[in-house]
């Protein structure tokens, strides 16, 4: 509920400092006193946008300030996702600078305009014959619906599953999109790993085949060096080894004569048994080697299927085309293992239905069951107001699409005389009708559901006589489970409030400025008294008005 209401320089008004309780609140004033403004402030103080117009002195700040009392609205959850301090008592107060800057704080910090509008619904509610739409809409008449059906439980658990259910789907249509991309590429993708698959590549084998190749392809040439190589080192008498070994020989009879030929000794004899050794080793190579042509031919073929596959998927080396060979054996096996993930998921898809279905058919039974209720309150509470002959007709039907509320269908006619036409609310009932509607369904909620703070802003227009009381018991009523302010020209509505305020014009140092006051019963009587006959108040005014209130007190 709204307990104070701090506005300084906005419009008319200077400083305006306020304090409310819980009940009925009515308030009243002439035309063009400025209740408009009281609604413009609070409009800021909920999240509207504003401008410098807004602004009474140029030269300072507008400051519109409310106290709310929240504990019975279940907000502390809200609190925590925008991360804002929770008190039982909040503050929110809005400034707009004169450069035109606008700020908005709850609890001291610094919020965004979409987090005031957030908190601005569930505090204040406003109603006036040009807002009344929102009853000819069917979320609304659900909400209603809902409220009387004791549904909240089975749809907060709906919703969750149906959150669920479109995230699988969205999980399945896009494994369907990629399994249709992939199997353009399968086939190709396929081709292109059994390719490589039955090339069996082997890291590392690229150097020895080339060097196989090299060795091959040259063997002859090979050969022929060899053997010269062999007849320079080992023919008798001309042959290096054999003059090699005279000279060893000659060296070594000597060698015991002087330390430096036998140094020399050593080392001839040294280089004579590493020459004999490359002899050796020339002939091994000799006798191993051999033209072998069909080898020559494999590793041939072999190279240029490397070599072509190098060329085909733009790479260089065994390593990276075993590195497209893994990517390939990926790409395939995804599209096969796609169709088992696609079916686990429309396995999960149908459960989920199940329950939501179930969940459904639970939802569409109370509220089958609570129509009858809530169409008999409805013409009720509309034949006291005057509306004598106003009848609903409604039709609960359950749909094979999933909405966010459940699967029904909810057909809610209206027609206001005997033998009338039923037809949608927003296309047969007028904006009285419509102000009478949502203020019997607003009573009706509010013996079900905490609603927040209600200011019913003139949508007494055009009632009068004993419809008038009527309204005002009605909104008396509402008033025992929360807050309402009415805005009104009737006296039989003003003399129901718990407190009534006055919105009234004075002029102060050249200026004309707005107020708003809480009225003494004896104001009280005389403001009532004008409202009936005046500004010439007559004794049967005064009188009238003494009877209004003293009944509303009873």
């Amino acid at each position: 509920m709204l307990r104070s209401l701090s506005i300084k320089n906005f419009a008319l008004i200077e400083e305006l400092q306020i304090s409310f309780d819980t009940g009925l609140l009515t308030i009243t004033g002439e035309t063009g006193a400025g209740k408009s403004l009281l609604l413009g402030a609070l409009g800021l103080l909920l999240g509207k946008r504003a401008d410098l117009s807004s602004i009474k002195n140029n030269s300072q700040k507008c400051v519109i300030e409310g106290a709310f009392e929240i504990a019975a609205y279940e907000l502390p959850t809200f609190f925590e996702s925008e991360d804002l301090d929770y008190e039982d008592t909040t503050i929110i107060r809005r400034e707009i600078l004169p450069s035109g800057k606008s700020r908005a704080f709850i609890n001291d910090t610094p919020v965004t305009l979409q987090s005031l509008q957030k908190l601005g619904v569930r505090l204040i509610d406003i109603h006036s014959q040009h807002q009344t739409l929102e009853v000819t809409t069917n979320d609304f008449q659900f909400e209603v619906l809902d409220a009387l059906s004791d549904t909240q439980r089975q749809l907060l658990s709906y919703k969750r599953g149906l959150k669920m259910l479109k995230q699988k789907e969205k999980e399945v249509q896009t494994l369907i999109d990629n399994q249709k991309e992939f199997t353009k590429e399968f086939e190709y993708n396929s081709f292109l790993y059994k390719e490589l698959e039955e090339a069996k590549l082997v890291a590392g084998e690229l150097p020895a085949l080339e060097a196989e190749y090299e060795t091959l392809s040259n063997v002859e040439a090979i050969q022929e060096r060899l053997s010269e190589t062999t007849v320079a080192l080992s023919t008798d008498e001309i042959g290096v080894t054999d003059v090699l070994n005279t000279v060893k020989v000659s060296l070594h009879k000597v060698a015991a004569y002087a330390k430096p030929l036998q140094e020399l000794a050593e080392r001839i004899t040294s280089v004579y048994i590493e020459l004999e050794d490359i002899n050796s080793t020339v002939q091994d190579e000799l006798e191993r080697l051999e033209a072998d042509p069909a080898r020559l031919e494999f590793i041939s073929q072999r190279l240029h299927l490397i070599h072509a596959l190098e060329q085909k998927h733009s790479v260089e080396g065994i390593e990276a085309l075993l590195a497209v060979q893994m990517t390939l054996e990926e790409k395939v096996g995804q599209t096969a293992s796609l169709t088992e993930s696609i079916e686990a998921l429309q396995a999960e898809i149908l459960q989920i239905k199940e329950k939501l279905d179930d969940l459904a058919q639970k939802i569409h039974n109370k509220r089958k069951k609570a129509l009858p209720k809530l169409v008999k309150e409805l013409e009720a509470i509309l034949q006291s107001l005057g509306m004598v002959n106003a009848t609903f007709k409604t039709e609960l039907v359950v749909q094979e699409k999933y909405l966010s509320n459940g699967k029904d269908d909810l057909q809610f006619l209206f027609a206001a005389n005997k033998g009338g036409n039923y037809g949608e609310l927003k296309k047969v009932a007028s904006g009285g009708e419509l102000s009478r509607i949502m203020l019997a369904i607003k009573m009706i909620l509010s013996r079900y559901i905490q609603l927040p703070t209600i200011i019913f802003d003139e949508i007494d227009t055009g009632v009068s006589g004993e419809v008038a009381h009527k309204m005002a018991d009605v909104m008396k009523a509402m008033s025992e489970n929360l807050q309402v302010f009415s805005i009104t020209h009737l006296p039989q509505i003003a003399a129901k409030g718990d407190y009534q305020y006055k919105v009234y014009k004075e002029d102060a140092n050249n200026t004309t400025v707005t107020n708003l006051k809480v009225l003494s019963n004896e104001d009280r009587e005389r403001e009532i008294a004008e409202m009936i006959g005046g500004k010439e108040i007559s004794d049967s005014a005064l009188s009238h008005a003494k009877s209004l209130l003293s009944h509303s007190e009873s």
